[in-house]
């Protein structure tokens, strides 16, 4: 199923942590609806700036989220979030991609994930917070700073 001009829903619902626990990863029509709202907002635009992005998480089943240490009211289980990269000749440059987001798009959440090692972004129709944060590790445990007003887009 097409999403947007570039994105279909296999990106977003394709886990190999899904398949080897035997979780049926499928968005019913309201995560849909979400994810089709997050490309036509965020992800397609960026993508006609700047080239391909790609999809390392995006729609997760509760069960799902709980696997990979998520919590079952992650925005993800919505269809509401995706975690995404950008690569080009060879180098990811992920510092680019969020820089795109915050200088062309609204947003809900997007949070830098362990020195650029990917992107979290969030769209919420109507109800967009546009919050920055950075993810980082204290005492072997995630937690985020909320850099908002501190972020410097190039």
């Amino acid at each position: 199923m097409r999403l947007s001009n570039n994105f279909y829903l296999s990106e977003f619902t394709r886990s190999a942590t899904a398949e080897r626990l035997c979780i049926k990863n499928s968005p019913n029509n309201d995560a849909i609806k979400n994810l089709i709202e997050l490309c036509d907002n965020v992800l397609q635009p960026v993508r006609d700036i700047i080239g391909a992005i790609r999809i390392t998480s995006g729609f997760r089943h509760p069960d799902l989220c709980v696997a990979l240490g998520s919590k079952k009211t992650s925005q993800h289980t919505m269809g509401m979030a995706a975690d995404i990269q950008f690569h080009k000749n060879g180098f990811m440059n992920n510092k680019l991609l969020m820089d795109t987001i915050v200088q062309n798009c609204e947003f809900d959440q997007l949070i830098e994930e362990f020195s650029y090692s990917w992107i979290h972004v969030s769209f919420s129709c109507g109800n967009n917070r546009n919050q920055i944060l950075k993810a980082f590790k204290e005492d072997g445990k995630t937690q985020y700073a909320d850099i908002t007003h501190n972020f410097k887009a190039i």
